[in-house]
């Protein structure tokens, strides 16, 4: 494995180490406590003595164990685990001094040590190597030391190459486990790249699938408004022509009621006319068209402004533009970008239950080279929590079936496609703002 890949192991590795050591220190315990039956049925004369050695390693152990909860023990687990493993050796070749030297029984105590650690704790293959070479050097110690030494030349002999074969098995365990447990968390490094990179999959198609959705209501609302027009266009036209005749007849001059009906007839009527063009504008495109062209910046708010005026109706809203608003883009798509966030604006406003009347202020500035715009409402504002997910796909706060929370991913998407960037901004209880860009024609 990668040396970069060895840091993440080794913080991975200090909780797995920590547990180890915790359950292992316990079952040191319980075995040193347990051998105190060895010590009665083998070395009877010695019980008070060995059953004194047995607790205060016990003791030793518990403590070591109460360590390891602390924030010293999580920075020194490794140095702490080798000292409650060591412990048990020394006072097993303490054991074996005091009793038969090379012939004490408690030389199979070292072996059940040496493959414990080999087998099941998380250490390194050089710790294991170490504990291995102790366990040796204690035996081999505690036999020298022993008053008849000299007549157990053989069986220490042998006894010692049997240990350092259970110091070679043990340390052979230690480095496949090792290598085993690397190559496990290289495969589970190599599983959460991946879902990472799963996860950004899902989400590019999330929003795929909403740029595919958005541009499908646009072609349907494409299709409609052109067939609106065509069907609409003759009868609006004789109907303005049949009104301003009528408006020129003596007859409604002389009447006052009959003109001012005229009259509303024909606000209507344009209405319908500026309500069918607004629509053409918005959502009707001829394939392969070239989408990046001039346009007033002033038509689209207008246009935004009628035709999402169903929902603003009682709200006052506030228009602020410079002389110059020409822009450069897709004009249909800035337009359905301004009615989302009017629609949301009013949404907000709508929501809120306090004494200011609703209120949303359209605002179009000149930065440089590109237009600024900013959409902002006095309503309820957003949660800290939810502000950064407005642009997420699917998101939404309002009830199931108000929306699909589509708008605002394909709104920053179209803005993006502009090389500008939509922003979210809110206090909450107070306001809420969106700003994007444009660039202007050279």
């Amino acid at each position: 494995m990668a040396e970069h890949s060895r840091a993440p192991y080794e913080e991975q590795l200090s909780e797995f180490r920590l547990t180890y050591s915790k359950a292992g220190s316990v079952t040191s315990i319980v075995l040193v406590l347990a051998g105190f039956g060895l010590d009665y049925f083998t070395y009877p004369d010695r019980l008070t003595e060995f059953t004194a050695l047995r607790l205060l390693v016990s003791l030793l152990t518990l403590g070591v164990f109460a360590l390891l909860f602390s924030g010293f023990g999580r920075r020194h687990v490794r140095s702490l685990t080798m000292l409650w493993l060591l412990m048990p050796q020394i006072m097993i070749a303490y054991m074996i001094q005091q009793t038969d030297g090379a012939n004490s029984i408690y030389f199979v105590g070292l072996h059940l040590a040496l493959y414990a650690v080999g087998i099941i704790l998380p250490i390194t293959i050089f710790e294991g190597i170490g504990f291995g070479v102790f366990t040796l050097a204690v035996y081999v110690l505690a036999c020298l030391l022993h008053a008849d030494s000299t007549n157990d030349t053989a069986r220490l002999v042998t006894n010692s190459l049997f240990i350092l074969f259970s110091a070679a098995a043990s340390a052979v365990c230690t480095w496949f486990n090792e290598k085993a447990r690397l190559r496990l968390f290289a495969l589970q490094h190599e599983v959460s790249v991946k879902n990472a990179s799963l996860r950004e999959i899902n989400q590019t198609l999330a929003e795929v699938k909403g740029q595919l959705i958005q541009r499908e209501k646009m072609a349907a609302i494409g299709t409609l408004s052109a067939g609106l027009l065509h069907e609409l266009n003759n009868p609006v036209n004789y109907s303005l022509m049949a009104i301003n005749m009528g408006l020129t007849c003596p007859g409604a001059k002389s009447d006052a009621m009959l003109k001012e009906s005229l009259d509303d007839a024909l606000e209507g009527m344009q209405r319908v006319q500026n309500i069918v063009s607004d629509l053409k504008t918005f959502a009707y495109q001829k394939p392969g068209q070239d989408s990046q062209r001039p346009f007033l910046l002033e038509n689209a708010v207008r246009s935004a402004v009628r035709l999402a005026g169903y929902e603003l109706k009682g709200i006052e809203v506030a228009i602020d533009l410079p002389q110059d608003t020409h822009a450069m883009g897709d004009e249909p798509a800035i337009i359905g970008v301004l009615i989302n966030l009017l629609s949301n604006a009013a949404h907000a406003v709508q929501a809120t239950e306090r004494a200011a009347p609703p209120r949303i202020d359209l605002k179009v500035v000149v930065q440089g080279e590109r237009l600024s715009v900013s959409v902002r409402d006095n309503g309820r504002g957003i949660e800290p929590d939810n502000l950064g997910r407005v642009f997420e796909p699917f998101f939404t706060t309002r009830d199931v079936g108000a929306g699909l929370g589509l708008g605002l991913s394909v709104s920053y998407g179209i803005v993006q496609r502009h090389g500008g960037t939509l922003a979210a901004d809110s206090v909450l209880g107070a306001w809420t703002e969106f700003t994007f860009d444009l660039p202007r024609p050279e």
